[in-house]
């Protein structure tokens, strides 16, 4: 191709100056210029033109070059300004050098300088692309180049994006994940339609399943996480407008028939082992039950309850940390604190100046006590200002139950639909389906075991309440013993019987000690490492702590998030453990759990100080956290706590609650916050003493919640008629207005527990029976009482849904469970 040379201008270029062979604008010739933050200059003197004796071709090519500079400079220039960081200079400069060609034209050369300029426009394009990818997945996507910013909610890469996700993502991040696990569901349904006349085999069925499946359910369980921890009104509403889409794909999953006929199909393979097998057995009880086989207009209905359900769920846990976290009393006359630990002083006189600037003054207030149990409960145990304990007793006991907070309509609507629903699926009675799947397998088994252990417990509570009402009015009470007195006496006689109370114990036990002294603990028996890694993942709150797991071999093979502190106002009131993520070999997945207690926070410079029953709870719940942690199932669905049967659920959890009365366990995570002396011998051998005070009480407020649930869900009689069904299971009289269980979170605020609070009984029959094998080797034994340990972590932990709870506590035990242990424990053997 030959060049023809011109002489006219083709086009006027500003800015622009010719140095050497090549178009460069980083100096300028011009009087106007201005210069931009990225530290280039530009001007706009269109007097400057190119004159040249360049051929047509070139000249166009030079065009274009100097064009697509121009255009990178532009973007720089105004780009530059929204960057947070100045490290697209880099690519502003190697995009310069690229898009630059020689303007000496030699027609000679003319079909090398266009092959030249095609490549770098190549490279130019590809560089491009890949700096607006690097953007897309950082914080610095500008708005005009991406449209909006990646939904951090999306991001299941790693641990989650707390300190990134809000409120506004969980819709649009919640349809986003729903519709493309529709996608692959129906292209997954299409693979096993095509080939539903092979062999079926784990790889083709479960598998294809489990990958499918973890997107969604890694931003759902998020979302959920949150809505427990950091309430608001905004995420509330978020969590309500994208729960018909949780409902709807969920049901479309437990609805396959496709992949119902497939797990039927490789239940027939004898090539799995028997973990695969309970799984599979377990898909198909959940798909069976959630309405797979159940004609078109009955599964219509089916759906509708499951929505109205969660919709109605959700609206009870709402009121009821609304109705908890919406009272309070300012107090400012001395005498109504009067008795009251420091640190609870501190807390009130804190709570009554919070937001105004204003420092706390604990010794003349004022003070501001709520609903929440580390403010109310101090008060109820401590104040002998009578009027104000049932003026707060009453408070608590009438929550969410009038006006617009009113959960006993609530609670009616909940047991009607799930009635409703059990009938749907053939099952007599919500009670019966949700028994049918458990250790316990029928409401009859229950019933046996709850009238077995009200005969034990209720001649020994009556005595307690006995005793106590006795020394209540040797001791200058007046009138009957009333609600609002019972803790205040309690705390006194326990005080005139072993000479402690409870509040005694919290300075010795500062949340980090505890901690220490529970993983040294957790270390010994079950061979594992515990350690902080505060900083490597985001957290939701600031108090948050995060940590590593690793086994004898020093290999990572968990982590756990510990928010350990009470926020009224958005978070919860209990103690849990959630799974958020499970061990997974197919995912390459390490478990995760989330360990969540409502403790009271520091106070100025005092640490969280722990009274004996908070640091029972962490125990309880670390239980939890161990069993889901060191699981080594390697499939998902049976890993952790999964697939367990929910009877047994507790038993790891309330096996570990016993290590808070072992003499070795107290004097490790004991240390007084100021002096570093240990707990006093003296004080422990009380607490020691005192473990069966008011026991038979204990143990009867168990069995009436059990009670109580599985009447609510076996019968259809008004609430009030049942209240006095289960009134056996009590020995004291229910006070006018008492609203329970307007707040039974474990039944109503989810379906988890709903006629399985039972299970807190049956599991600790399993706990109480395994910690005697520690007893029989002798607690202060380490040696022994480490191989029993680690024998507990690799029958108890280790197997997880993969093997029959009863066949678990076999290998551990060498035979079946007995109530003697669970007895022994309360002092009623």
């Amino acid at each position: 191709m030959s060049c023809k040379e011109i002489g006219a201008p083709l086009i006027k270029l500003s800015g622009i100056k010719r140095s050497g062979g090549y178009v460069n604008f980083i100096d300028v010739n011009s009087e106007t210029t201005e210069s931009c933050e990225s530290g280039f200059t530009r001007d706009y003197d269109t007097s400057q033109s190119l004159t040249s004796p360049f051929c047509t071709q070139c000249m166009l090519v030079q065009a274009v070059s100097v064009l697509v500079s121009l255009t990178i400079r532009e973007y720089a220039c105004e780009e530059r300004r929204r960057m947070r960081s100045g490290f697209s200079l880099l690519f502003i400069a190697i995009l310069h050098q690229i898009s630059t060609v020689c303007h000496k034209c030699q027609a000679t050369l003319c079909r090398r300088l266009f092959r030249a300029w095609c490549f770098q426009t190549i490279i130019l394009v590809l560089i491009l692309k890949w700096m607006l990818a690097s953007f897309e997945r950082s914080d610095l996507a500008p708005t005009s180049v991406l449209g909006q910013r990646e939904n951090p909610l999306l991001d299941t890469s790693g641990l989650p994006r707390f300190a990134h996700i809000s409120a506004v993502d969980v819709l649009p991040g919640i349809t986003k994940a729903a519709t493309e696990l529709e996608r692959r569901l129906q292209h997954f349904e299409h693979t096993l339609e095509a080939t539903k006349n092979t062999l079926r085999t784990w790889a083709s069925v479960d598998e294809p399943l489990e990958i499918l499946r973890r997107p969604f359910s890694y931003s759902w369980r998020v979302v959920s996480h949150l809505e427990s921890v950091k309430s608001s009104p905004e995420l509330r509403t978020a969590v309500q407008q994208a729960q018909p889409i949780l409902l709807d794909i969920s049901s479309k999953l437990e609805q396959s028939v496709s992949i119902y006929n497939a797990f039927k199909d490789l239940r027939l393979n004898k090539k799995l082992d028997g973990t695969q097998h309970r799984i599979i057995e377990s898909n198909l009880y959940i798909m069976k039950n959630s309405g797979v086989d159940l004609e078109a207009e009955k599964r219509h209905r089916f759906n509708e309850i499951n929505q109205l359900l969660a919709n109605l769920t959700a609206r009870f846990r709402n009121n009821v940390l609304d109705t908890t976290s919406g009272f309070s009393i300012v107090l400012t006359d001395k005498s109504s604190v009067e008795g009251l630990p420091e640190m609870s002083r501190q807390l009130l006189a804190s709570a009554a100046v919070s937001g105004t600037g204003e420092s706390p003054d604990p010794e003349n207030g004022p003070w501001k006590v709520g609903l929440d149990l580390p403010s109310y409960e101090p008060v109820m145990v401590y104040s002998s200002n009578r009027k104000l304990r049932e003026q707060l007793y009453r408070a608590r006991a009438g929550r969410a139950c009038s006006g617009q907070h009113d959960n006993i309509a609530v609670i009616e609507e909940i047991r009607n639909l799930r009635q409703e629903k059990a009938e749907i699926l053939g099952y007599k009675n919500y009670a019966e389906f949700s028994l049918s799947a458990n250790m316990a397998k029928n409401v009859s088994a229950v019933w046996g075991m709850l009238d077995s252990l009200h005969n034990k417990s209720y001649p020994v509570a009556l005595k307690e309440v006995a005793f106590l009402t006795d020394f209540a009015s040797r001791s200058g009470h007046q009138g009957q013993l009333e609600k609002w007195d019972t803790a205040y006496w309690t705390q006194k006689h326990m005080k005139t019987l072993f000479s402690i109370s409870d509040e005694e114990f919290r300075p010795y036990f500062p949340l980090e000690r505890v901690l220490a002294g529970l993983f040294n603990l957790s270390s010994d028996l079950f061979g594992i490492k515990i350690r902080p890694a505060d900083g490597a993942a985001e957290v939701w709150d600031e108090a948050v702590r995060f940590f590593n797991v690793y086994n004898e071999k020093e290999i990572h093979i968990a982590s756990f998030f510990l928010d350990p502190y009470s926020r009224p106002k958005e978070k919860q009131t209990g103690a849990w453990m959630d799974n958020f993520l499970s061990r997974s070999s197919l995912l390459h997945q390490l478990p995760v759990a989330f360990v969540i207690c409502n403790q009271i926070p520091p106070i100025g410079s005092t640490p969280s100080l722990m009274s004996f029953y908070e640091v029972s709870t962490l125990f309880h719940e670390f239980g939890h956290t161990l069993q889901h942690m060191l699981s080594t199932v390697p499939y998902n669905g049976a890993s952790g706590i999964n697939n367990i049967e929910w009877d047994a659920v507790e038993f790891p959890s309330q096996f570990m609650s016993n290590w808070v009365y072992d003499r070795r366990t107290i004097a490790a995570i004991s240390r007084h916050y100021q002096t570093g002396e240990p707990l006093p011998q003296a004080m422990l051998e009380k607490k020691i003493k005192a473990r069966y005070y008011m026991k038979g009480i204990d143990m009867l407020t168990q069995l009436h919640l059990a009670a109580l649930d599985l009447t609510l869900h076996s019968s259809t009689d008004p609430l009030e008629i049942i209240k006095k069904k289960v009134s056996k299971f009590t020995v004291t009289k229910r006070m006018k207005g008492d609203c329970f269980p307007s707040t039974f979170l474990h039944i109503f605020g989810g379906d988890s527990y709903a006629a399985g609070y039972y299970s807190y009984k049956w599991a600790e029959v399993l706990a109480q029976d395994a910690f005697g094998a520690f007893e029989e080797v002798g607690l202060q034994n380490k040696e022994k009482i480490r191989k029993v340990g680690r024998r507990f972590r690799d029958t108890v932990l280790s197997l997880g849904g993969g093997t029959s709870p009863l066949e678990v506590f076999r290998m551990f035990r060498g035979r079946n469970p007995s109530y003697t242990a669970l007895l022994k424990s309360y002092g009623l053997a």
